[in-house]
């Protein structure tokens, strides 16, 4: 697998793109502006964290999302020698669509039900997936006229397939702005290994304006509060469940088995096998 990125432009913007990478931990989808997003997967498997959602991307499956942040994930049981994953992307932009399709977006008030959801890639995606696949490889195919059937046929098939209301209704759903909780946010990741940067990339915030919200809504520092909450699950576990220490330390978040003893140890006075002993013993 040859690692890069090739793309399509229409009127100095990119529209679609293929991206090829190597494995990785964690992969952050930032915004240049209002564009609306569609992932397709070519080659391998991964996963979409975002701010309140969580779920598995594969060929069978795409993402569709409003402008708003998130990450692409590997699996933890994936490999890193010799696996990859290659994408290809669709962007959508505010004033594209209502050139292409002649709307005004304002006068539909639809909203999607959700910021960012996993579309299945029936046959009708997966043949026009195949169509921008030949033509990101094939650049001198794809001109202005071209770009602008496909971009329209990409949003005619997902009100289709999606069955939106209209096209106009998508489109406006689309662009309206995500609606994400902090509090829902931070509880839906709490126990994903994620630094205070990545966490605050999710809420949208720089990190000191994260750090000042977290206190405002949860009355702790982020990281105080965090880690308790994953020590607290952790010895729920070592309790009631058979697994491994370093599986329960993987499960709540922790990068490194020394770092998850060691704050244990800090809050319970027992190493988490110790712990687990004690209540085994009663």
């Amino acid at each position: 697998m040859e690692y890069g990125e090739k793309y399509l432009t229409y009127k100095g913007k990119t529209v679609f793109s293929k991206l090829t990478k190597p494995y990785f931990k964690r992969y952050p989808k930032d915004y240049v502006e209002n564009e609306a997003c569609f992932v397709f997967v070519n080659e391998g498997e991964m996963a979409v964290r975002a701010p309140e959602v969580y779920f598995d991307l594969n060929k069978e499956t795409a993402v569709l999302a409003k402008c708003m942040n998130y990450f692409f994930e590997a699996f933890h049981v994936q490999k890193p020698k010799g696996t990859g994953v290659e994408v290809i992307v669709v962007l959508l932009y505010p004033s594209f669509v209502e050139e292409l399709f002649d709307f005004d977006l304002s006068l539909s008030a639809y909203n999607l039900p959700v910021d960012i959801k996993q579309v299945k890639v029936d046959r009708l995606l997966k043949n026009y997936k195949e169509s921008i696949n030949i033509l990101l490889d094939n650049p001198e195919l794809a001109d202005e006229n071209i770009i602008k059937a496909k971009l329209k046929e990409f949003v005619i098939l997902l009100t289709k397939s999606q069955k939106f209301p209209s096209k106009l209704d998508f489109l406006a759903g689309l662009f309206s702005p995500a609606n994400v909780s902090f509090k829902e946010t931070i509880n839906q990741n709490l126990y994903a290994n994620l630094t205070l940067e990545e966490l605050a990339h999710l809420c949208n915030m720089s990190l000191s304006t994260f750090k000042r919200k977290f206190k405002n809504v949860f009355n702790d520092s982020p990281k105080k509060y965090i880690v308790t909450k994953k020590l607290e699950k952790a010895a729920t576990m070592l309790k009631s469940e058979g697994l491994r220490v370093s599986d329960v330390a993987y499960k709540v978040g922790f990068d490194s088995i020394s770092t998850f003893n060691r704050n244990f140890v800090l809050k319970y006075g027992k190493t988490p096998s110790e712990y687990r002993l004690s209540y085994s013993e009663k």
